[in-house]
């Protein structure tokens, strides 16, 4: 496999590098993130909130209780009396209670934090999947809308660790202010030598972030062929094809170079990380025991107490800790906020394809059918036409067959008919009327669509027939008269679980079908549904010709008096269509009943004949 050109993989590329006003805007997501996050569960986030203001107390009281303890202790010990004791004890036992509430405080706010985390990622996680069922098809089908579905795929998982972040800001802030209020009234001037002592390693961590946030989005694509790597070579619909071909040292080796090379990329990043964060920690930590030294030469000339020493000096450690979680942490909130935004992008989103404000009513029955008038289809990033100048009539009850080489538009022709696609040039008129007036829903209710790439889904039996009609699932009788009509009861019938068995194997007790009892299980969709317009592309491959007679004779019974489009490359099946449609390179080539088109002596005759002289 060729090495692909990698824009922007170098992670200090200016276009990927992010400045502090889009670090400070991209805050401006909180509110909507806070704003999920209480839709979850206002009780757990108000819970969340009141136990952590106050946790933040508690460390600053600790403190001035270990205060008062040593210089009652050293009262007492210059007075060698024991008759005043009992103040000592109140104040360990004070200290002691509110370990004890820290620690019951700290576990119920990580059970809240974990609640909230599985209570938002559920939702997001849903959120992700009614929008893509919102979204059109064309847009699944372009690269960069697939960086960002899964940019916003990542932050399903683990946003709440944000949640965390700003409350844990709010708490550390709150205990901050507390200790700090303590060391302004011995000396405002700590305060901001611990600012001072601080600034290093922020500035440093903040850089390396900004870094590592450009790595990764930059590699995006990269990651997502790792990931499709990692499914192809061990994946049980990829097996044989890998087995048979040999894939697994070409899938292995081009892992290796892909993951070998984001490593290095990584490792550099990291090992410069590691380094710059020595020294700078080390000038804050210097910063911190310059303070220190004047705290304790205060105490050695009496001009504050121990007490008052071990308070300071407790005080200014943990302030100057919590400032500096307080800042690093603000780095990383900017830089969580920042991945934030790939998930509102992909929310932001909007389809083309939808209803008019307005709709119009659909029509039950058809009356005319459908007319494509000038018709004309390229797919995004593509120059060549897949479709042009394509004008053709499907009457109210007509059986059209499509006919044409690979590539000629025939699948791209029918997307256009449900509306998976709409026409970039011309329209589609139904009973008169652009397409486009009627509402979305109710025409793809209408339109019942089996791809010849249909879904084998990973689910029993009988939800996979059921899929044609999602919403009579429940009906076991229709789900057993479609699998009839289709053929796949004699397929289900020799499942051990019936209806009930799992297919596939990806799953507990599932079995796999052959293509043939596959796609006799998809043409059972085609029945579930109690559409106006049935399409069938390519929907008997897998058949054998007996089966494929048979599958054919109930066809046109289901299809009596209403219209039927069949993609086809067998002639047998073809010629049962009222009128053919021949496509070459997207536009009409011919267009009659299969007499009609013998008789002009056509593509379709050539095509015919060769095929005619094949079973010869």
């Amino acid at each position: 496999m060729a090495k692909k050109e990698k824009p922007n993989a170098n992670p200090t590329d200016t276009k990927e590098q992010v400045s502090w006003r889009e670090r400070f805007a991209a805050l401006g997501n909180l509110p909507a993130f806070f704003k999920l996050v209480w839709e979850v569960s206002p009780g757990l986030f108000l819970g969340n909130a009141v136990l952590r203001l106050i946790r933040a107390a508690i460390p600053a009281a600790t403190l001035y209780i270990g205060k008062l303890i040593i210089d009652q202790v050293v009262a007492l010990s210059k007075n060698q009396t024991t008759d005043d004791t009992n103040y000592i004890w109140w104040l360990v036992a004070a200290e002691f209670g509110l370990a004890i509430l820290s620690t019951g405080l700290g576990r119920a706010v990580a059970l809240m934090d974990g609640l909230l985390g599985d209570l938002f990622a559920n939702k997001i996680s849903i959120r992700l999947m009614e929008h893509a069922a919102t979204l059109d098809l064309e847009q699944f089908e372009d690269a960069t809308f697939y960086d960002k579905l899964e940019r916003a795929r990542r932050q399903s998982s683990g946003r709440t660790a944000l949640l965390s972040g700003v409350f844990g800001q709010v708490q550390e802030l709150i205990s901050v202010g507390f200790l700090a209020a303590g060391l302004a009234v011995y000396n405002p001037w700590l305060l901001l030598l611990i600012l001072v002592a601080v600034t290093p390693s922020f500035i440093g961590d903040n850089y390396f972030n900004q870094r590592s946030y450009s790595l990764s989005r930059s590699w995006t694509p990269e990651r997502r062929e790792l990931d499709y790597l990692r499914f192809i070579g061990a994946s049980d619909e990829t097996a044989k094809e890998v087995k048979i071909f040999g894939l697994s040292e070409f899938l292995i080796d081009r892992f290796k170079s892909l993951s070998w090379e984001y490593f290095l990329k990584n490792r550099a990043l990291a090992i410069s990380r590691a380094g710059w964060g020595v020294l700078l920690t080390a000038l804050g930590t210097a910063g911190y025991y310059g303070a220190y030294v004047w705290i304790v030469m205060r105490a050695v000339k009496g001009q504050i107490s121990l007490g008052d020493l071990t308070f300071l000096a407790g005080s200014f450690r943990q302030v100057r800790g919590s400032l500096e979680g307080i800042l690093l942490q603000f780095s990383s909130l900017t830089q969580e906020a920042i991945y934030l935004q790939d998930l509102f992008d992909y929310f932001a989103i909007e389809p083309s394809i939808h209803s008019p404000a307005t709709s119009r009513p659909f029509p039950h029955p058809i009356r005319e059918g459908f007319v494509f008038e000038n018709v004309g289809f390229k797919y995004t990033n593509s120059e060549r036409w897949a479709l042009r100048n394509l004008s053709f009539t499907l009457q109210a009850g007509e059986k059209l067959a499509l006919v044409g080489e690979n590539g000629a538009g025939k699948t791209t022709l029918v997307k256009l008919l449900a509306r998976l696609y709409d026409p970039a040039e011309g329209r589609i008129l139904l009973d008169g009327y652009d397409l486009r007036e009627y509402d979305l829903m109710e025409v793809r209710r209408n339109i019942g669509v089996i791809f010849q790439d249909y879904t084998r889904f990973k689910m029993s039996a009988g939800v996979n027939i059921a899929v044609g009609d999602i919403d009579e699932r429940t009906n076991q009788p229709r789900i057993e008269a479609s699998a009839q009509r289709s053929l796949a009861d004699t397929v289900i019938a020799k499942l051990e679980g019936g209806y009930e068995q799992q297919l596939g194997r990806s799953f507990g007790k599932g079995v796999e079908l052959s293509g043939g009892e596959w796609q006799k299980v998809a043409l059972g969709r085609a029945y579930m549904r109690d559409a106006q317009l049935i399409i069938l592309d390519e929907p008997t491959a897998a058949l054998d010709a007996r089966a494929e007679y048979e599958v054919f004779q109930r066809f046109g019974k289901l299809t009596d008096g209403k219209s039927s489009v069949i993609i086809s490359h067998r002639f047998s099946t073809v010629r049962m269509a009222d009128r053919i449609l021949v496509l070459e390179n997207g536009t009409l080539l011919e267009i009659g009943s299969h007499y009609e088109l013998l008789e002009k002596d056509g593509r379709y005759a050539e095509l015919f004949g060769l095929q005619a002289r094949g079973y010869q």
